[in-house]
C-alpha cells in the first residue's frame, strides 16, 4: 500500500503560476520557428503537453491534484464561460450538417462500457478470478458500476451508482482511482490522435468535408469581424462569460434542490446535479447569444479568451493524475484498462465501418468517458470553434448516463451471482 504524503507545493496560488507558465512555454515553443521544435509539435500535439507536464508533477507530489481547489474552480466558474464565450460564434445548421454519424458514434461509445463492464468481469472470472472477487459491499462488481456510471455521464451518475448498488467506500474509493487514470490515459491518446487526424481520416477515406465547413465558415466570420480589443471589449467578454456563470450557478442552485425535494426520481436523469443544470444553462445562454450582437464579440477575441479558460482546465485536469496509484491494487487497474480497450476497440471498428472522421470517434467517445469537463476539451483540439460541438454530446451523455450504467451494474450483479 503506498503512503500519501503532502506535495511540496501546496499553495494554490504557486500552482496556478506554475500551470501558466506551463502554459506559457508550451504555446511559445509550439510556435517557435525553430527546426527542433517543429520536429517536436510534429508528433507530439501541444495540447497533451498542456495536460501531461501537469500530470508529471502530480505524481511527483511536486504538486497535489487531490488538495488543491484549481480543479474545482476551473471546472465550475472557468468552464462555463469557456463554454459560452466559445459558443457565441456557433452555427447550429453547420453543426446539424455534421450528420448522423456522431450521435452513432456516441452510442457505439455507450456500448463499449455499458457492455465492455460485464464481458471484462467474465474475462478476469476465468483468468484471475481473485482480482475481481470480494463479497458484500467492497465485492468488486459493485466498485464497477461507479466507474460505468462515471463513463457514461460523469461524476453524478457515478454517485448514483454507488447508492444503487451500495458500494462499499474502500471499494469505492480504489475505483475512484482507476476512473481517473485509465480515463486520462485514454483521453491522452485521443489528443494524441487529434494531432494526426487528417491521416487517419485519409486511411479510411473519411468524409470531414462538414467539419471543414464548419471551421471555415467560423473562421470567415471571425476574419471578417476581427478588432485590435479595446479594454471596454475585454471586460464585455469576461462580462458576457462569467455573467452567463453566474446565471448558471444561480439557476443551478435553484433548480437541483427543488427537483431533489420534489422529484427525486429524477436523479436518473442526472437532474438533481448542480454540475449538470451549470452546463446546461451555460451552453443553452451561449446558443441564445450567439442570436444576438453579442456574436460581434468573436471579433474582439472571445473564443480565444475561451480557449484560454478552456486550457486552465486541461492543466488542472492534468494534475490529478498519479501513476504511482496503479501500484496500489494493480489488478484492477488491469480490469480497467481492458475495460477502456473493449470501448477503444470498438469504437475504431464502427469509426472505420461507417468511415467517420476520427473527431467524430474522438468526441464520440469523451461524451462517454469524460462528461462536459473533457469532451470540449478534446473537440477543442481538433479546432476551438468545434468545442461546444463536445459539450453538446456530453449532456447526451447524462441524460443516458443512469440508465445505461443501471443496465450495466444489473448484468455485473447477475455475473457475480
Amino acid at each position: 500500500m503506498l503512503l500519501a504524503s503532502a506535495a511540496l507545493i501546496e499553495n494554490d496560488a504557486v500552482v496556478l503560476g506554475i500551470l501558466l507558465v506551463i502554459l506559457a512555454l508550451v504555446f511559445q515553443t509550439s510556435h517557435s520557428d525553430h527546426p527542433r521544435w517543429k520536429r517536436f509539435y510534429t508528433y507530439v500535439p501541444a495540447l497533451l503537453l498542456c495536460y501531461f507536464i501537469p500530470g508529471l508533477l502530480g505524481t511527483a507530489k511536486i504538486i497535489s491534484g487531490e488538495d488543491s481547489q484549481l480543479y474545482f474552480v476551473s471546472s465550475r466558474y472557468l468552464l462555463p464561460a469557456a463554454l459560452v464565450l466559445l459558443t457565441l460564434s456557433l452555427d447550429l445548421g453547420a453543426i446539424r450538417r455534421l450528420g448522423g454519424k456522431i450521435v452513432i458514434m456516441f452510442l457505439a461509445g455507450t456500448a463499449g462500457v455499458m457492455f465492455g463492464g460485464p464481458l471484462v468481469l467474465m474475462l478476469f472470472s476465468v483468468l484471475a478470478p481473485d482480482i475481481v472477487g470480494g463479497t458484500g459491499p467492497d465485492a468488486v462488481w459493485r466498485g464497477m458500476t461507479t466507474v460505468a456510471g462515471s463513463w457514461i455521464g460523469g461524476g453524478a451518475n457515478q454517485t448514483a451508482m454507488k447508492e444503487v448498488f451500495g458500494v462499499g467506500d474502500e471499494v469505492f474509493s480504489s475505483w475512484i482511482a482507476v476512473d481517473v487514470i485509465v480515463a486520462n490515459v485514454w483521453m491522452a491518446f485521443l489528443l494524441y490522435g487529434a494531432g494526426r487526424s487528417d491521416a487517419i481520416d485519409a486511411r479510411i477515406k473519411a468524409d470531414h468535408s462538414a467539419i471543414d465547413a464548419l471551421k471555415e465558415k467560423v473562421a470567415a466570420y471571425q476574419a471578417a469581424h476581427a478588432r485590435i480589443p479595446t479594454t471596454t471589449d475585454i471586460f464585455t467578454i469576461l462580462a458576457v462569460g462569467f455573467g452567463a456563470t453566474a446565471i448558471g450557478h444561480l439557476g443551478a442552485d435553484g433548480i437541483a434542490p427543488f427537483i431533489t425535494e420534489h422529484a427525486p426520481s429524477l436523479s436518473r436523469f442526472s437532474l438533481t446535479s448542480k454540475f449538470f443544470w451549470l452546463i446546461v444553462i451555460a451552453t443553452a445562454l451561449g446558443v441564445g447569444l450567439s442570436f444576438t450582437r453579442a456574436r460581434t464579440l468573436e471579433g474582439a477575441g472571445a473564443s480565444k479568451l475561451g480557449s484560454v479558460l478552456l486550457y486552465v482546465l486541461v492543466a488542472s485536469i492534468g494534475m490529478k493524475m498519479n501513476l504511482l496509484a496503479i501500484f496500489d491494487r494493480p489488478g484492477i487497474f488491469l480490469v480497467g484498462l481492458t475495460w477502456i480497450a473493449l470501448h477503444a476497440g470498438l469504437m475504431l471498428l464502427v469509426g472505420k465501418l461507417i468511415r467517420a472522421p476520427f473527431f467524430f470517434v474522438a468526441v464520440g467517445s469523451q461524451a462517454n468517458i469524460g462528461g462536459a469537463a473533457s469532451a470540449p476539451v478534446v473537440a477543442s483540439a481538433f479546432h476551438p470553434v468545434l468545442a461546444p460541438v463536445g459539450v453538446m454530446m456530453a449532456v447526451l451523455g447524462y441524460a443516458l448516463g443512469t440508465y445505461a450504467a443501471w443496465l450495466c451494474g444489473l448484468m455485473m450483479q447477475s455475473l457475480a451471482g
